[in-house]
C-alpha cells in the first residue's frame, strides 16, 4: 500500500468516524483507558511479552497502557488523525502507516484488534503476510458478522482468518483463551511441529468442546424433563386446590342450609311453645297429674 493509498484509505477514518463509529465515542477517557488497562494486564499476566506492536493502534491507548507497565511497546495505524490524538507520553512510539509494510523489527507478539476487516481482501492478505514476518506470536480478532459498520469491507468467519495464517505457519494456540479481548479472539502461534502433532491438538480440543457441549445439551435436556414434570406436577397440584375450593364451597352451602332448616324448626318450636295446641296439652298434662 502506497503513501497515496494509505492517505486516501487512511482519510475514512477522521473524527467523525472515531465518533460515531465505534459504538460509544472512541476518545481518550477513562472507560477507554481502563478496557485497554485491563487488556494490557491480561497480555503481561497471559503471554508476558517484552515488546509488542500494536497493528491498528488507533488512538495508541493500548500502546500508552503497555508501556506504563514497563512494555516496548510501538503503534501503527492508517489514520493520521487517530495518531494526532494519542497521548505525548506515547507520540514518539506510533507512528501513520500501514500495516501491510515492513515493521523493520521483529516483537514478542504484534496485536491486531479489530482491524482487518476494514481493509480490503488483499491488503489484508498482505498484512497477515506481513505481521507473519516480524513475530512468531499474533494475538488477533475480526468481528465475524458486523456488516452495517460502513468500513467493513472485509468482513469474514473465524476459520477464514485461520486459513490465511495457516498459509503462513500460525496455527491457533487451542490452550489459550483469547476472549478477554472478543468471543472469536485468537492467539496465532508460529508451530514448527510436524503437521500430525497439530493435527492431534486441534483434535483433542475439538473432543473436549464436543464432549462439554454434548453434557450441557444432556443437561439441558434433563432440565426441561424435570420443568416438563413440575410443570404437570404445579397443574396437578392447582386442580386439587380447585377441587377443594369446589368441594369447600359447596360444604359451606350445604351448612349454610342445614343451619336455615334448624333455625326453621327452633322458630316452629317456639311458636308450638307458645300457642293454643302447646296450652291446651299443658293443661291435659297437668289434670292427669291431679
Amino acid at each position: 500500500m502506497d503513501n497515496a493509498h494509505v492517505m486516501s484509505f487512511g482519510g475514512l477514518f477522521d473524527a467523525w468516524y472515531y465518533q460515531t463509529g465505534c459504538g460509544s465515542p472512541y476518545q481518550r477517557n477513562d472507560h477507554w483507558l481502563g478496557i485497554f488497562g485491563d487488556l494490557a494486564d491480561r497480555i503481561i499476566a497471559d503471554i508476558g511479552p517484552r515488546s509488542v506492536m500494536d497493528a491498528g493502534c488507533a488512538l495508541g491507548m493500548l500502546v500508552e497502557q503497555l508501556r506504563a507497565r514497563g512494555v516496548d511497546a510501538e503503534g501503527i495505524d492508517i489514520s493520521a488523525y487517530a495518531i494526532a490524538q494519542a497521548d505525548e507520553s506515547v507520540r514518539s512510539y506510533v507512528r501513520v502507516g500501514s500495516i501491510a509494510e515492513p515493521f523493520n523489527r521483529r516483537y514478542d507478539l504484534i496485536v491486531c484488534i479489530e482491524v482487518l476487516e476494514h481493509m480490503p481482501r488483499a491488503d489484508a492478505e498482505a498484512a497477515i503476510a506481513n505481521m507473519c514476518s516480524w513475530s512468531d506470536d499474533i494475538l488477533f480478532s475480526s468481528s465475524p458478522n458486523d456488516h452495517r459498520e460502513a468500513t467493513h469491507l472485509n468482513v469474514h468467519p473465524p476459520e477464514y482468518w485461520a486459513e490465511q495464517f495457516a498459509r503462513h505457519g500460525f496455527f491457533r494456540d487451542v490452550d489459550f483463551d483469547a476472549s478477554f479481548i472478543a468471543p472469536w479472539a485468537v492467539r496465532f502461534r508460529r508451530r514448527h511441529e510436524p503437521l500430525h502433532r497439530i493435527a492431534r491438538e486441534y483434535e483433542r480440543r475439538f473432543w473436549e468442546l464436543w464432549n462439554a457441549n454434548q453434557q450441557l445439551r444432556e443437561l439441558a435436556i434433563d432440565q426441561r424433563t424435570h420443568l416438563a414434570q413440575a410443570a404437570a406436577a404445579r397443574e396437578e397440584a392447582e386442580r386439587l386446590a380447585e377441587e377443594r375450593r369446589a368441594y369447600a364451597v359447596r360444604l359451606e352451602a350445604e351448612i349454610a342450609r342445614k343451619n336455615e332448616h334448624i333455625l326453621r324448626l327452633e322458630r316452629l318450636i317456639r311458636h308450638l311453645e307458645n300457642g293454643t295446641v302447646m296450652r291446651l296439652l299443658r293443661l291435659l298434662t297437668d289434670r292427669r297429674q291431679l
